[in-house]
């Protein structure tokens, strides 16, 4: 029978009982695709995010949101889940379902949009729950975010709220709390019971269920021990062992997580019950190009896979996210069991082009080193360019008392010859201010000279400070291998704005291949 039929007899089995907005839900699309590997969607025409896998008819299922925000746009614009199945990761071969739900069309209670990351589980009726928070309209709470359930008889659907009253999570009910109750991942336990746990800056809670899926048992309890929790738990049990995963976001120079606060690893701790007490245990996943990571984890035929989300797409970014996913291994060589870090993988890329950019082969480092957690230096020569930068897609220096000037510095492990630069500020204060960020007052740049030590590149020219292009500068040739570019900060006569930077570019005489530079070599001018 074709899969138009069934989904036609299945939504004249609801007819009876369902509400109006089953009626709104349309018969999912589907597209077949064929992928050399991560992110899956990778062409920019449907952005995906927040994956939730789950294995259902001996297939490999991602539930996962819909990223459409504009390119200029920090915010998150999430209209509708899609899914994507495959019999075989390895196979490339992906069954996309661009659109099989929107939070009105279910949900009477619900706002459109803001279609968070959920979560499908089969329930031991063997029809699947949707675990999902949405904007609930009509609230006078402080935060409006809700945790409802839908429910069908298959993961395509069609969709019908199961607890119809309203949100079973809220910061109402089943009790009053002061969280954002986004972030719900479920799991039924070997005895049947049935947990949930949600939450997000920081606050992450855990409740029992009862076993219809979706009535709080309670109580509502906060989950601790689980270092840098910051979002995104996805619980799951091993050999008796319990694991939650989640986006960390514990940040420093010395941090195993991630050094800037805006981007997330993905962490994990081990419970010998399902309310913990929880352990923390290492990262499996450090920060990928999207500010988070977003885990989601299942074993299917016998190798556990993680799910999560990047910016690698194309057109992709913090708010155009697209999912990719990578085996999950095991050491069980110890006890508990160690999740092994997973390496992300990307399809094949061509050779990047020819450049007179030597940046990217450089090593960063700056005056205010350690750089302060919000910003990150590696952005400095990540070839990234971004329309609505956030503060980790730059190096800055904002602190509570800035000094008057800051350097940021490139070491190479050779000598190289260079004539040009070309540097792209930021700001959010005009130039002249003594308070946020603001352009520099002016700037040169300097080269490391060997015993002369530090010196003026000669014969440059004119410096610009504007920040809505790349300011470019040439000189004569100079062989070095370290080069300065010194900033004096703007101030109001009492104070001094910081100074931002979000990509700065070093040019050779002429084009060669562009080397990347390896993360374990950290070169000295001397």
């Amino acid at each position: 029978m074709r899969n138009s039929l069934k989904l036609a007899l299945a939504a004249g089995a609801f007819a009876s009982v369902a509400p109006a907005s089953v009626f709104a839900q349309q018969a999912p699309v589907a597209r077949e695709l064929t992928v050399p590997g991560n992110p899956i969607l990778a062409d920019g025409d449907y952005y995906s995010t927040d994956p939730a896998p789950f294995v259902a008819d001996g297939q490999l299922w991602i539930l996962a949101g819909r990223d459409e925000a504009a390119s200029d746009v920090n915010d998150f614009i999430m209209p509708e889940w899609q899914l994507l199945k495959t019999a075989d990761p390895a196979s490339g071969k992906w069954t996309h379902y661009p659109a099989i739900l929107k939070p009105e069309n279910v949900f009477a209670w619900a706002e459109p949009a803001r279609a968070y990351a959920g979560q499908i589980i089969q329930g031991p009726d063997k029809r699947y729950y949707l675990y999902a928070p949405v904007l609930e309209k009509n609230s006078d709470a402080k935060d409006r975010f809700a945790i409802g359930v839908a429910v069908a008889d298959s993961p395509l659907g069609p969709w019908r709220d199961a607890h119809p009253s309203g949100p079973i999570i809220s910061q109402k009910v089943p009790v009053a709390n002061d969280i954002q109750n986004i972030d719900p991942t479920t799991m039924i336990d070997d005895d049947g019971r049935v947990y949930i746990y949600w939450g997000t800056f920081g606050q992450m809670r855990g409740m029992e269920l009862a076993r219809d899926m979706i009535t709080p048992k309670g109580p509502e309890l906060e989950m601790k021990g689980l270092t840098g929790f910051f979002e995104a738990p996805w619980i799951m049990k091993r050999k008796g062992t319990y694991y939650m995963l989640y986006a960390g976001n514990r940040a420093g120079p010395t941090s195993d997580c991630t050094p800037a606060v805006y981007h997330a690893c993905i962490a994990y701790g081990t419970a010998p019950s399902p309310m913990g007490p929880w352990t923390y245990r290492g990262v499996v996943l450090k920060p990928v190009s999207s500010t988070t990571s977003h885990p989601g984890a299942v074993e299917f035929k016998g190798q556990w896979y993680l799910a999560y989300h990047t910016a690698d797409a194309k057109g992709g970014g913090h708010f155009r996210r697209s999912v990719a996913l990578d085996k999950m291994d095991w050491d069980d060589s110890v006890t508990p069991a160690r999740i092994l870090p997973v390496v992300p993988t990307l399809r094949p890329q061509p050779p990047l082009a020819p450049s007179r950019n030597i940046a990217r082969s450089a090593w960063a480092t700056a005056s205010n080193d350690p750089v302060p957690v919000q910003f990150w230096i590696k952005s400095l020569n990540d070839g990234v360019v971004k329309e609505a930068p956030l503060p980790p897609d730059m190096w800055g220096s904002w602190s509570p008392d800035n000094p008057p000037s800051q350097w940021i510095e490139y070491r190479w492990d050779q000598p190289v010859t260079v004539n040009g630069s070309r540097i792209r500020f930021w700001n959010d204060q005009p130039a002249g201010s003594g308070v946020g960020v603001a352009p520099p007052a002016k700037w040169h740049l300097e080269y490391w000279s060997g015993k002369k030590g530090w010196k003026p590149v000669p014969g440059a020219g004119a410096y610009g400070t504007a920040t809505d292009a790349f300011q470019d500068v040439t000189f004569p040739k100079v062989t070095t291998r370290c080069l300065r570019a010194v900033m004096e900060a703007s101030g109001d006569g009492k104070t001094h704005a910081a100074l931002a930077v979000q990509e700065w570019e070093v040019l050779a005489p002429t084009s060669q291949p562009v080397v990347l530079r390896r993360e374990d070599s950290k070169p000295t001018c001397r």
